[in-house]
């Protein structure tokens, strides 16, 4: 797990109680930027215009003439992004998009109540619709309106997106456009078979450039930003199920960050068939069912149907539950995610979790808390967990220990703790890592929510 470790040995078992099927929305790995960009503060707005003429001709002298053609085709396939936006350069590709950076050239013909940087005046949100209306004569006599540059992020959806997902982003995404820490849809175009949703562009700076550098008490401001986000979006009944660290937009200096990717968030639903995690510990049978031992081997021919649940996220994020094929699955899966960037943040490895499947994702989850914890999850999920490889400890590691032994290579038993004095080294860490202990809570009932991590210590006093 995570940079610069040796490869070990990975086999194990994870059997469910039910045949497995293929699920939708398998693994979305996704590094595109929806939108980079600090919105400056007014003293700053002219040194950064020419900033960005100059990288608008930088970006024109080294551009890839394939990019270039790739540009062009787009903006003459697209009338009405062409006639309303200039395309300056590609700043991101996934699975189901690309998006580009752009510059509004009709910026001010439009009342861009969204951007908060813009006046007084323009901090107040509208609805969608009235963020699309001209500008009145009023407006313009007393100048509202920016006098420099406007740029957007352009994201161009693929016609291999079901138009129910294209649906569900845009909707979700004008849902939850009154968050200063999420990206708003500016609005959004349908062209036959194309839909292009235009965004704001913010910069940020790469997760990986500042990681191991960055102070705690600085990635504080990080750590809140980002729940701050989490807290709109679960407080809307929302999972956005793939945040990380590409998805998050950064600025150290602003110490500001902004949410992206809706692509794969959906409302949070029971399913009627739903996981027996909702009524353990309620039910004696249920628990006198899954508490058997697992038996060596499984049935060849199954009868019983396989379990469908979704699984989408980035490997090395997705919470025990959605590993498990949890039906049940809750806005705390988002929360697991927090922490293992947090992790990442402590340990100076990125990323931490590197498993190619969901069976080496469970094996890693095991290695650090234990054979026994795994599985009372894996019960808790109508599942069954076993595995006989010998780096997978029955006691397992408290988090202070992995994250000593991934900075300092020191090594880590079962029998006695070789951590040195983190705690006392910096009063912080014993916060962060009690926080971080919440977060990374395997047994989703547990985990500590987007409203409880705003009001922790770790994050409360700042």
């Amino acid at each position: 797990m995570g940079e610069n470790d040796a490869d070990g040995e990975q086999a194990g078992d994870v059997e469910d109680e039910e045949d497995e099927e293929e699920d939708y929305d398998e693994d979305e790995e996704s590094d595109e930027s929806e939108g980079t960009g600090d919105r400056d503060d007014d003293d700053d707005e002219d040194d950064d215009d020419d900033d960005d003429e100059d990288d608008d001709d930088d970006d024109d002298d080294k551009m890839d003439p394939q990019l270039v053609e790739e540009l062009d085709s787009f903006a003459r396939s697209f009338k009405d992004v062409a006639n309303r936006f200039r395309l300056i350069s590609k700043i991101g590709e996934g699975t189901f998009s690309s998006v580009y950076r752009a510059e509004d050239m009709e910026y001010d013909a439009f009342d861009n109540s969204w951007d908060l940087d813009r006046s007084p005046e323009g901090k107040r949100r509208l609805s969608m619709g009235d963020t699309l209306s001209p500008i009145s004569k009023r407006q313009k006599k007393v100048g509202v309106g920016p006098r420099r540059k406007k740029y957007v992020a352009i994201k161009r959806i693929y016609v291999t997106s079901s138009p129910q997902r294209i649906l569900n982003e845009l909707v979700l995404l004008h849902t939850l456009s009154r968050c200063d820490s999420i990206a708003p849809l500016i609005t959004a175009f349908r062209s036959q078979d194309q839909v292009v949703a235009i965004l704001p562009y913010y910069k940020h700076a790469d997760y990986r450039a500042f990681y191991r550098q960055l102070p705690l008490m600085e990635f504080k401001y990080y750590m809140k930003s980002l729940v701050t986000a989490l807290e709109h979006v679960h407080l809307h009944g929302i999972l956005h199920r793939d945040v990380k660290p590409t998805n998050f937009l950064y600025d150290p200096e602003k110490r500001r960050g902004v949410l992206v990717d809706f692509g794969l968030a959906e409302r949070e639903s029971v399913d009627p068939s739903y996981c027996t995690c909702r009524g353990y510990g309620e039910n004696n049978h249920i628990r006198h069912i899954t508490d058997r031992q697992p038996i060596g081997g499984y049935l060849k021919n199954d009868p019983r149907p396989g379990r469908r649940a979704n699984r989408a996220g980035t490997r090395g994020f997705r919470a025990p539950e959605v590993l498990l094929k949890c039906l049940n699955q809750t806005t705390k899966i988002d929360m697991w995610s927090v922490g293992v960037i947090l992790l990442s943040f402590m340990s100076k490895r990125f990323p931490f979790f590197n498993s190619a499947d969901d069976i080496d994702a469970m094996i890693e989850i095991a290695s650090i808390f234990g054979k026994p914890k795994i599985s009372a999850c894996s019960r808790l999920h109508g599942s069954m967990f076993d595995t006989n490889i010998p780096t997978v400890p029955d006691r397992g590691f408290t988090l202070e220990e992995i994250v000593d032994w991934a900075v300092n290579g020191t090594d880590v038993d079962e029998t006695e703790s070789s951590t040195r004095s983190l705690v006392d080294e910096d009063p912080e860490k014993d916060l962060a890592f009690d926080f971080l202990t919440k977060c990374l809570e395997v047994d989703f009932r547990k985990r500590i929510s987007a409203q409880e991590a705003l009001r922790h210590q770790f994050l409360a006093g700042i």
